[in-house]
């Protein structure tokens, strides 16, 4: 049987990222604070350097867990006077936790879960924002970055979460909120960063960060990684990856900056095909609300279902050039063009519950499959800066965007039933048909064995589909200071949305085609009264509004370009209306202990209004009605100057308000991905001038799968631990345990079928070197 997919250059890349770790270790100690010792005395011919360093932005603590502004212009206010939820996670804590990829990152966030993909739904990030689906919301940069991945951090300065509906910021979507990757880029003056991670479960990842001046006003900066690991607890699943990312800056400190950046990401992983879902006598219709099904591996919770045929490759590719020229002192113009693809190729074999498994000892094995790739240029102009109007001060960002995206997205055919069967065989799996007898299609539940002699065939199904858009936009923003205690927020986008779709044979004729256009506005506004400097109190609301065919097929599409068929596959007709969400939010938010440590609290109320329901047997309209409500708490910053804490709780009562006259049994449920309870807690002292000791503890409620609330994973406790200790000034150790207690939880709930497995202990040692 041979594997027909796209083969992807992962191996030399890999040996040369490796081999730049393995160089970095091959000085002494010595060696390494003898040449910090020289660069030291050349600090004076350094000092142009580092003055201009000064001139391109604000001086913060780069170790501290506080963040003062969020690094896009359209935030016209620092984030102590911004009139919304707005978390930043800065690169300490990145550091602090261990944190490999975007999930580890956003653990430290309360108010998001993750969500699991199969193959309609593809594998990547899927994370939910106060209960809603904003796979589709990430951000790069303050541009979309369209694409199903998982994404690393080794480029990754810090990420900003922004919750609630924002629209108005960020562009179609955003119902819960949208997360935004702020990359490393080039700047002013010499460092290197350098080290190697060990780990438990074969983990080795090596990664570099080098940034090198080469005039008064130029700088290149380059980053490396390499990873390679297990999984605690899961057997078989492994992740292989590797990355560069280029940087290059000329005018720095001047009136005129341009920046050229690049990254590259490529993956080869053994995805984790999940755990089932318990199931009832009588099958899946006998699932209930009061009694949901969960997560049951059959006594051994390392058990893996898939196959050795399974695999998961991606590349990622994003190329950008941004230029920016300061008109006037309060003036700025900038221009960003970023072109980038985004690829997926798998072959993932789920625990399938709908063959009568689990209640028996068995699981029935399916494949899902996806080869889709992304593309998407973008140009986007934006205008900030300041001016006063009858003396009244304004902070103002207002710019254009125009967004080319096109996704094709075709599969595998995986021929499973190579071994004649009975007919029951084909619908149902048994203990008599474990192993050859339905061609090991189905397996154990308790003692499954991913190196059976599965015998089946796979080839290239080139069906598919193809989607593309068209994104025209104006936005403006501006947050006006009445008086020194009273500031309005304001935001208002256009969107001109253009998408189309059509599907194809294997043979490449044409089944079907569609297209929409929409054009919506959406907005924020904000009252924010400082009865002191360090403090403020807002109230504010938003909106956002997601389109038919918002992720082009690249996530959970609750608005479907295409519409929907029913049973018999006849095509159900629809409005096709953007959906709409509206945020209402009161909160508060003060700097203190000097201006160390931020703390915030805020109630809010979400509600999508015109959700896309099934009214008949025949039709959809935009009658449908959901809503989130609650409070969250949150604290960043030095509570002493050796003292850090990063920590947040978020209550979230979430209910399906009208699900449509079809619907109506699911009225009153939770939504899927939205536990009522969730809190992190994230501390450093620093007992020494060596020695930094760290710990955490992340709760997250009971969470269901589905708005039927049939299936569900149960809440957990997770803590964390770390020390870090300083040899010298350039080279420091650290030891990140993760999941102390060996907790078996559960991460990522699908609707049906199955749910993912966390890690389970991982011991992380790493040795970093700063020059």
């Amino acid at each position: 049987m041979a594997r027909q997919h796209a083969q992807l250059p992962v191996s030399s890349p890999r040996l040369l990222a490796s081999a730049i770790g393995v160089a970095i270790t091959a000085g002494s100690a010595g060696q390494m604070v003898f040449a910090a010792e020289k660069t030291d005395s050349k600090a004076s011919g350094n000092a142009i350097a580092l003055d201009a360093t000064a001139i391109t932005g604000e001086a913060q603590d780069s170790t501290s867990y506080q963040v003062e502004k969020a690094s896009s212009p359209k935030y016209t206010a620092p984030l102590v006077d911004t009139p919304r939820s707005v978390t930043v996670i800065p690169q300490q804590v990145l550091k602090d936790t261990g944190a490999l990829n975007m999930q580890d990152a956003l653990r430290t966030v309360p108010g998001i879960t993750f969500g699991a993909g199969e193959g309609g739904n593809p594998q990547g990030d899927r994370p939910f924002i106060r209960g809603f689906d904003a796979q589709g919301d990430t951000y790069l940069d303050g541009v979309r970055d369209t694409g199903s991945q998982s994404r690393e951090i080794f480029a990754v300065e810090n990420i900003e979460v922004s919750k609630g509906p924002n629209s108005a910021i960020g562009g179609r979507g955003a119902a819960g909120g949208s997360i935004n990757l702020v990359s490393k880029k080039a700047h002013l003056g010499n460092s290197f960063d350098g080290g190697f991670t060990w780990g438990s479960d074969q983990t080795q990842r090596y990664t570099l960060d080098g940034n090198y001046q080469f005039s008064d006003t130029a700088a290149g900066r380059l980053n490396l990684m390499s990873h390679e690991s297990n999984v605690a607890g899961r057997d078989k699943v492994d992740y292989d990856r590797w990355g560069i990312a280029p940087s290059l800056a000329f005018g720095l400190g001047t009136d005129t900056r341009v920046n050229l950046d690049y990254y590259h990401l490529e993956s080869n992983d053994t995805p984790d095909s999940g755990v089932p879902y318990t199931i009832p006598l009588g099958g899946s219709a006998a699932r209930s609300k009061s009694n949901p099904d969960k997560p049951y591996s059959g006594g051994d919770h390392s058990n893996f279902y898939g196959l050795d045929r399974d695999f998961r490759k991606g590349r990622t590719d994003t190329a950008t050039f941004a230029i920016e020229h300061d008109l006037s002192d309060s003036l700025t113009i900038k221009n960003t063009l970023r072109h980038g693809t985004s690829m997926q190729d798998y072959i993932l074999t789920q625990p399938d519950d709908s063959k009568g498994n689990v209640n028996n000892g068995t699981v029935w094995r399916r494949a899902n499959t996806r080869v889709s790739n992304t593309e998407t240029t973008t140009n986007q102009t934006d205008l900030f800066g300041n001016f006063y109007v009858a003396g009244f001060k304004n902070s103002f960002s207002t710019g254009v965007e125009y967004t080319r995206e096109e996704s094709q997205k075709s599969s595998y055919n995986v021929n499973t039933d190579t071994t004649p069967r009975t007919t029951a065989a084909t619908t149902n799996c048994n203990p008599g048909l474990i192993g050859a007898a339905s061609g090991y299609n189905c397996t154990s539940l308790s003692n499954p064995n991913p190196n059976d002699p599965w015998n089946g065939a796979i080839s290239r199904n080139y069906a598919g589909t193809d989607t593309q858009s068209d994104t025209y936009a104006l936005y403006a923003f501006d947050t006006l200071e009445l008086s020194e205690q009273w500031l309005v927020n304001m935001g208002l986008r256009y969107d001109h949305f253009e998408t189309g779709y059509k599907t194809y044979t294997n043979a490449g004729t044409t089944t079907s085609k569609g297209a929409d256009t929409s054009e919506f506005v959406t907005g924020q506004f904000g009252v924010v009264y400082k009865p002191a400097e360090n403090g403020s109190i807002y109230a504010s609301y938003a909106t956002s509004a997601t389109p038919p065919g918002n992720t082009l097929g690249e996530g959970q599409e609750g608005n479907p370009l295409g519409g929907s068929t029913d049973r018999a596959g006849n095509l159900l007709s629809s409005d096709m209306e953007p959906e709409t969400t509206k945020n209402y939010e009161i909160g508060t938010k003060w700097d203190l202990l000097n201006d160390r440590l931020s703390l915030t609290a805020d109630i809010f109320r979400t509600e999508k209004e015109n959700a896309r329901v099934q009214v008949d047997t025949t039709s959809y309209e935009n009658a449908g009605k959901t809503r989130v409500q609650g409070f969250e708490l949150s604290a960043s910053g030095k509570i002493t100057e050796k003292w850090q804490v990063f920590a947040g709780y978020a209550f979230m009562d979430s209910e399906q308000v009208d699900g449509g006259p079809l619907n109506r049994a699911t009225d009153g449920n939770e939504l899927p991905n939205t536990p009522k309870n969730s809190a992190s807690l994230w501390t450093t002292y620093q007992v020494t001038p060596k020695l930094t000791l760290g710990g955490g503890a992340f709760y997250v409620d009971d969470v269901y799968g589905s708005v039927a609330n049939t299936t569900m994973v149960d809440s957990y406790v997770r803590y964390d631990a770390m020390a870090a200790y300083k040899l010298t000034k350039n080279v420091d150790l650290q030891l990140n345990v993760q999941n102390l207690t060996n907790e078996t939880y559960y991460d990522k709930a699908f609707s049906t079928h199955f749910a993912n497995q966390a890690a389970g202990r991982t011991a992380l040692l790493s040795t970093n070197f700063h020059f």
